[in-house]
């Protein structure tokens, strides 16, 4: 076969089937393609399915990630930390309500943030604002696996802080959780559940652990949280017939205001809805994820049983213990004797039909957040993004395609190895 007959192995790729299809063009032909019953449906099975009270799903991992900034607190005179390695959004959305962002450095063999890292951000953070008050840390789920949250979410309760995660990687993850005062249980627990912090976000990009096509989820445990959460998604209405909204409609109305529809507006909200048609897509994807995890696994197992045989040029990251990963992405750090640029490897291995890209720059060294607060030091960041790369993963893939990737990868790498 030659080379230009092999198909191309992108990073990441979703998995639709005819199920899919025909959640889709039901809702198509229903009276709701939007702000109908699809929505309500799939936030109860999402919200079963990671055993936690609310999910309320929006239109993006990140309009998910700006709902639970704002109902955390966040705002002018506040600080959020966050790891410096995550998507740009994570940061983003915490600015955006107005609040000054620390960043903190990460684990330079996993990308994810240890509790010390914490802790030092939050010194930092007491030096260079000290009349800011630290209000949230927003953890990431990096790559599918969970960061130290019994510690991190001490570490805040001890420091009065909100926790939101970032577990827009991590739908289908699980993490030993230790035992909570309230109800006396230990155990695992599914990343959602929310037992160390306030909320989590989930993203159903087409990369992600299911597709909606877009679309997001905020998990919360508190009530009021969850409401101001639903209310915000949408304009910050506020509407008639509800337990919150019919007593807090606008009194001038008066009796020809209490009519169904009627909504009164206390706070600004977004367009951050979901509508019926991603819904019933991402509902159809959410009854494949176990399956789809299962075959991940695999794969997986098969990636590090062939890296084991070239760990100099390859190898994966460090997996932590408490944390089932959902391998959301499959990245390997590039070994000591590599001395080839990495665009150059990127390059070479796309012209052998293997795709791969790298998760993240550190937010830190951004223009923007670099312009407003210079460039920390947070060596654990800087050495991770030197040597990461994400190899292909996704659900359509086969053992012979992880074999190949591994093949291709090693000739790539041997060429100029020192």
């Amino acid at each position: 076969m030659s080379e230009t007959s092999i198909p191309f192995l992108p990073y990441g790729r979703q998995h639709l089937d005819d199920d899919d299809v025909a959640a889709v063009v039901a809702t198509l032909q229903s009276d709701w393609l939007t702000q109908g019953p699809a929505v309500e449906a799939f936030e109860a099975t999402l919200a079963a399915r990671l055993s936690v009270p609310h999910a309320v799903v929006c239109n993006s991992g990140s309009a998910a990630l700006h709902l639970a900034s704002i109902a955390a607190g966040l705002g002018p005179g506040k600080i959020a930390v966050v790891p410096s390695l995550t998507f740009v959004a994570t940061a983003n959305m915490a600015r955006l309500t107005g609040a000054e962002v620390v960043f903190a450095d990460v684990d330079p063999l996993s990308g994810l943030m240890r509790p010390d890292d914490l802790l030092d951000a939050l010194a930092r953070a007491g030096r260079e604002w000290p009349d800011h008050e630290p209000a949230c840390v927003l953890p990431v789920h990096l790559n599918g696996q969970c960061v130290e949250l019994n510690a991190i979410g001490e570490i805040a309760n001890n420091s009065n802080l909100r926790v939101v995660e970032d577990a827009c990687h991590a739908l289908g993850a699980e993490h030993r959780s230790a035992s909570n005062a309230t109800d006396g249980l230990d155990g695992w627990f599914p990343v959602g559940a929310c037992r160390s912090s306030l909320a989590a976000c989930f993203s159903f990009h087409p990369v992600k652990s299911i597709a909606a096509g877009e679309g997001g989820a905020v998990t919360l445990r508190d009530d009021e949280a969850a409401e101001r959460v639903r209310t915000l998604r949408s304009h910050g209405l506020e509407r008639a017939g509800g337990d919150a909204g019919v007593d807090r409609l606008p009194p001038w109305l008066g009796p020809n205001g209490d009519y169904p529809g009627a909504y009164g507006m206390y706070e600004m909200g977004f367009n951050y809805r979901l509508s019926d048609i991603h819904s019933a897509l991402g509902a159809s994807q959410l009854k494949k994820l176990d399956g789809f995890l299962a075959h991940r696994r695999a794969l997986v197992a098969r990636y590090d049983e062939a890296l084991a045989q070239m760990s100099d040029l390859a190898s994966p990251i460090t997996r932590m213990e408490g944390s089932r990963s959902a391998h959301h992405l499959y990245p390997v750090l590039l070994g000591s004797r590599v001395y080839r640029p990495r665009g150059e490897i990127m390059r070479a291995l796309r012209e052998r039909n293997v795709g791969t890209q790298v998760h993240y720059i550190p937010v830190h060294r951004q223009p923007f957040y670099a312009g407003r607060y210079g460039v920390a030091d947070l060596p654990g960041a800087d050495a991770y993004f030197s040597r990461v790369l994400s190899l292909p993963l996704f659900v359509d893939m086969t053992a012979a395609d992880v074999d190949r990737v591994v093949d291709v990868l090693g000739d790539v790498l041997s060429e100029d190895a020192s």
